[in-house]
C-alpha cells in the first residue's frame, strides 16, 4: 500500500483583476475521481492545506450541467461527504513529500490564489519533483508551480512537458478578461514546455515524475498514470 498526499487549496475566492473575489475552491472532480482511483486500488490518501483549513468545495463543480445532470451532481456531493478526512487535513507547512510515495494536486481556481504565492507549497513540490516519486498536478492546480520561481538558479519545473488549464478554456469559461493572469501564460514563461490539448477534453502529459493533466476531465486518467508508476 503506498500513501499519497492531496494538496489542496485552502482559498475560498480569487482576487480577480478589478480586486473582486470570485467564489471557489478545489473542483470536485479533480478531487474525488483521483481519491476513487488511489483508495479503490488499496492506497491511503492524507490531505493538508495551507494553515491546515478545512478546503472549500467550488460551489460550481456541484453544479448539473458539470455532472451529467442531476443524478450525477448528487452522486458527487456524496462522494465528497463520504471523504471524512477533507475534515481534518494537516497543515502543509509541517508535511514532507520525503513521508510519502506520491503528491497529488488538484486544480479549481483556488490555488491561483493560494498555492501560486504558497513557499511551503514550492518547498514540498521541489522535495517531491527531486524525489523522483510520482508527482501529480491537474487543471489549475500548476499555479503553484509559480511559487517555485524564485529558487536559485530559477524553477526547478523550467523545461518540463506539462500542460494545465488554457487560455482557450479560460475564455470559454468566462473569466479571461477578468483574470488577473492566465495560468497557460505564466506556465511558459516559468520556462515550462506547454503541451496544449483540445479544450475539455482529458490530456495527461508525463515528463519524468512529472503528471499533469489540463482540465477536470483529465483528473481521472492522470491518477490512471500515476498508478502505474505506484505498481
Amino acid at each position: 500500500m503506498a500513501t499519497i498526499l492531496f494538496v489542496v487549496t485552502g482559498a475560498d475566492h480569487w482576487t480577480l483583476a478589478d480586486g473582486t473575489q470570485h467564489p471557489t475552491g478545489f473542483w470536485a472532480e479533480e478531487l474525488v475521481a483521483p481519491y476513487r482511483a488511489f483508495t479503490g486500488a488499496g492506497h491511503e490518501v492524507t490531505f493538508a492545506t495551507p494553515g491546515g483549513v478545512v478546503p472549500t468545495v467550488d460551489q460550481g463543480s456541484l453544479a448539473p450541467e458539470v455532472n451529467g445532470g442531476e443524478d450525477g451532481a448528487r452522486e458527487m456531493r456524496q462522494a465528497l461527504d463520504g471523504i471524512s478526512e477533507l475534515n481534518r487535513p494537516l497543515k502543509l507547512e509541517e508535511v514532507a513529500a520525503a513521508d510519502y510515495d506520491a503528491v497529488f494536486y488538484p486544480g479549481g481556481h483556488g490555488p491561483m490564489e493560494d498555492l501560486a504565492v504558497n513557499a511551503d507549497s514550492a518547498r514540498l513540490l521541489t522535495a517531491a519533483l527531486r524525489s523522483g516519486r510520482p508527482l501529480g498536478v491537474v487543471c489549475h492546480a500548476p499555479a503553484a508551480l509559480l511559487a517555485t520561481e524564485d529558487a536559485p538558479g530559477g524553477s526547478p519545473f523550467a523545461g518540463y512537458r506539462l500542460t494545465g488549464f488554457t487560455n482557450t478554456e479560460e475564455a470559454q469559461a468566462g473569466l479571461a478578461d477578468s483574470a488577473p493572469w492566465l495560468l497557460q501564460d505564466r506556465l511558459v514563461a516559468l520556462g515550462a514546455e506547454f503541451v496544449e490539448g483540445d479544450p475539455w477534453a482529458p490530456n495527461v502529459v508525463a515528463d519524468r515524475n512529472l503528471h499533469t493533466g489540463q482540465n477536470p476531465s483529465s483528473s481521472g486518467p492522470l491518477a490512471a498514470r500515476m498508478l502505474e508508476e505506484l505498481d
